[in-house]
């Protein structure tokens, strides 16, 4: 996802000049603070809001909580399970949809490019395999550019953000939803190194997020039920359902997909929430098993048998799939090396994609030449390199060769230029989609398949092009190439162990992927689930745990995720789990900002229309003052979307007074209060009002929540930063220590918890920003001297 969004809706961001200074006379705050979050979608500019998990409790919500029977009730979880199954139902039927459609025209591609290899017609089949593959990513590329930019990429970061409570528009739309999957398949079936894993996580996430509307009434789908699931939580737990299901349509991994969902995407976990993932994920494995069966009998084209991700290594080689204590050593040392690998991945990675960035931020023609680019020089690699490799016997294990001397389909073997009989192991990797050369990577029993050159050139070139291909304009994954490359990486450890080591290769590149995938993403749990579901064989489980654990620390030691770097590269403002040490030093009244504004409890309709126009506030304090109560107090807080539905109702008093208790009926419905899902949103520019209107009143009592999470402005940041995020807040109102000042200091927000904005407040702390152990420049250079220093002062 990419674009410039101004900072968040509801910042308190202006400087108070006349506010009081700090407590602590070391701090000094700086005059002004230009610090800001950037969300990139695209390269248009977007705005970025937060999502609002708090129950909004006044007058009118109380009227709709009473009037709710136990038929309510019932309809409400039932449908949460009919959701969940129908997410589950249709998600299923996306991920085979996109496997069966890549499986079908990357295939049917290189059945035409094998066919003219073996007829000798070289440059013909470069210019179909290079042609194919161009008009493929410029497709992709354009629908992404044109019709949705919220659709590139692997939408991993921005289901993440979102269920940390960013909201940014059009990430779950209808279309984002149909450019996802439609230019998923044309990118991956270009044989550009991407994946579909992480788009399927994003159309699992839209797919569930269309549910969480609430029906339609621009079309007519619209019902009394439906608008039960009109508000953020609802619609948050969809989406982490939605989530989990993507990564088991990917993966065939229902128990990886929770624990995905849990460990690397959500925010805020519910027990609940845990039995409906499960169970949609249960039904999304149902549903692939069953289109498996379907195609068993050769109804689906090139989709074959077994078809989807699938690398069972557990059946015809058990005796290769042992290891001894003395391997441990091996294991390790795997471990660190695709830390380091992973590590130095990220860092390539984030470089390149500001090169990107920059580039995509000059237009769509732009967008489409890079996509050019980096789709003619991948087709260079991957149909020159092969030419390097030597032609190799086809292999005497197995089914006998079949009469056009091609070999086997054991690896699914590519003859390329060979003469018959024998096989170019490096086109058959490159010359297949990921999933099938990750298949030739994993099968055991294969030692003297292929040639350390070849596996050599095939990693460089696996690393290269993965680093270079996720940042064009179009629907693209990480995890696959990643599992790719560092399959790669793993038979290579082995050949060069060659004697030394009694692992199987085919072993060995399982242990690979799993330390690439820990030195990149930086998951244990739910990437341990998902390569054994994928392997189906638990034997692995201690050695991948191993691999897993070591990688993970090690990498974490160089940078952060390759996720947490796109979010942040994004702009994404993303509340992290910890606070940084120096939120212990400052308190929350040293980073909430003004000016401050308020409304009374019964307030003039022309001062909330002004306020309205004049600021770009989401909620706002309201007062109480003489006559409605003794002394000025803190009645509640009222919402910027309630406020525009009181004024397009014009319920307006004539005099400054508080209405009766039954003044709401037959007025308001808390349906008129609901969130929108997707599409337009009120704004105060639809509102006109006439003079005599604007002199009126309205009071604010009835739709005030008059319970919203307040802190003391003495409390420190860092335990305000855990209620906020814990509890998934919006706003969070800060109240005075003393009774003798106004009842409410000012608001925090998102924004105000971002280190960007605290720093550029308090520059002087930027000292103590929380770092991990990390290897700066020249750190092991330094440690080493410092051995060096210590070794010759010992033998003086």
């Amino acid at each position: 996802m990419a674009c410039t969004a101004p900072r968040e809706e509801d910042l308190l961001m202006e400087e108070d000049e006349h506010r009081p200074p700090l407590n602590r006379a070391l701090l000094h705050r700086s005059a002004t603070n230009n610090t800001s979050q950037v969300a990139m979608v695209g390269s248009n500019p977007c705005p970025i809001e937060s999502l609002d998990y708090e129950i909004i409790e006044n007058d009118l919500f109380d009227q709709n909580w009473r009037s709710r029977g136990k038929a309510d009730q019932v309809r409400y979880v039932v449908l949460k399970w009919t959701f969940c199954f129908a997410i589950g139902i249709i998600t299923g039927i996306a991920g085979f949809v996109i496997n069966l459609a890549v499986e079908n025209v990357a295939g049917l591609k290189h059945t035409a490019v094998s066919a003219l290899m073996e007829s000798s017609s070289y440059w013909t089949a470069f210019w179909l395999f290079a042609g194919t593959n161009l008009a493929l990513l410029l497709f992709a590329s354009s629908i992404t550019a044109f019709v949705s930019p919220a659709a590139g990429g692997s939408g991993i970061p921005e289901v993440k953000a979102y269920l940390n409570g960013v909201d940014a528009p059009n990430i779950f739309s209808l279309r984002t939803l149909a450019v996802k999957i439609i230019g998923n398949i044309a990118a991956v079936s270009s044989s550009l190194h991407v994946g579909k894993a992480g788009p399927m996580v994003h159309t699992g996430a839209c797919i569930a997020a269309i549910f969480g509307q609430g029906g339609s009434r621009k079309y007519g789908l619209t019902c009394r039920w439906l608008r039960y699931f009109k508000n953020d939580r609802d619609r948050r737990d969809l989406v982490t359902i939605g989530a989990g299901a993507g990564v088991t349509a990917a993966f065939r991994a229902p128990v990886g997909g929770v624990l995905f969902a849990l460990e690397s995407l959500s925010s805020w976990w519910r027990s609940a929430l845990i039995w409906r993932s499960f169970f949609t994920t249960a039904v999304v494995a149902v549903v692939l098993r069953l289109f498996i069966e379907l195609c068993a009998s050769g109804k689906c084209g090139l989709f074959g048998k077994g078809g989807l991700i699938m690398y069972d290594v557990s059946t015809k080689f058990d005796d290769l799939m042992t290891y001894h204590l003395k391997d441990i050593p091996i294991v390790v040392l795997i471990g660190v090396i695709g830390a380091i690998l992973g590590a130095l991945y990220n860092f390539l990675m984030m470089k390149v994609l500001r090169v990107y960035s920059v580039i995509n931020e000059r237009g769509n023609a732009h967008k489409l030449l890079l996509a050019a680019v980096v789709s003619i020089l991948t087709s260079c690699c991957v149909f020159g390199l092969p030419w390097l490799a030597p032609c190799r016997p086809c292999p005497t294990a197995g089914a006998p060769s079949p009469p056009n001397g091609t070999c086997h389909s054991l690896n699914r073997f590519r003859r390329f230029h060979c003469p018959a009989g024998h096989y170019n192991d490096l086109a058959s990797l490159f010359l297949n989609i990921n999933d099938d050369a990750i298949r030739n990577l994993y099968s055991t029993g294969t030692n003297d398949v292929y040639h350390p050159g070849s596996m050599l050139a095939f990693f460089v070139a696996s690393y290269a092009l993965g680093v270079l291909s996720y940042g064009v304009v179009a629907p693209s994954g990480l995890f696959v190439p990643i599992i790719l490359t560092g399959a790669t990486y793993g038979r290579l450890v082995a050949m060069l162990l060659g004697g030394r080591s009694g692992l199987d290769h085919g072993l060995v590149a399982i242990l690979g992927s799993a330390s690439f995938l820990g030195g990149t993403l930086r998951m244990t749990v739910s990437v341990c689930v998902i390569i054994l579901e994928l392997t189906n064989n638990l034997l692995l489980l201690p050695l991948v745990m191993l691999v897993l654990l070591i990688s993970k620390t090690v990498a974490d030691s160089f940078n952060s995720s390759i996720y947490d770097l796109i979010l942040n590269l994004k702009g994404l403002p993303h509340l992290d789990g910890h606070a940084e040490p120096y939120m212990r030093q400052l308190t929350v009244g040293d980073v909430v900002a003004g000016p401050l504004r308020s409304f009374n409890g019964v307030e003039k309709v022309g001062h909330i229309v002004h306020t309205l126009r004049t600021t770009g506030h989401h909620a706002f304090p309201v007062v109480d003052e003489p006559p409605f109560s003794p002394a000025p107090v803190l009645y509640g807080l009222v919402l910027r979307a309630h406020l525009l539905v009181l004024l397009k109702k014009r319920e307006f008093l004539t005099a400054p007074v508080r209405c009766p208790k039954d003044y709401m009926a037959g007025r308001f419905e808390a349906q008129d209060f609901d969130k929108r899902g997707s599409g337009k949103q009120d704004t105060i520019a639809d509102v006109e009002l006439s003079p005599e209107e604007m002199e009126m009143y309205v009071d604010l009592h009835p739709f005030t929540n008059t319970s919203p999470y307040t802190v003391v402005e003495t409390m420190s940041l860092a335990k305000a930063l855990v209620l906020f995020r814990e509890v998934g807040l919006r706003h969070l109102l800060v109240v005075p220590k003393s009774c003798d000042r106004s009842p409410v200091v000012g608001i925090l927000t998102r924004h105000d918890f971002m280190p960007e904005h605290i720093l550029g407040l308090h520059p002087v702390l930027v000292g103590s920003r929380w770092k991990r152990l990390r290897w700066q420049k020249g750190a092991v250079a330094k440690k080493f001297r410092s051995l060096l220093d210590w070794l010759a002062n010992d033998s003086g």
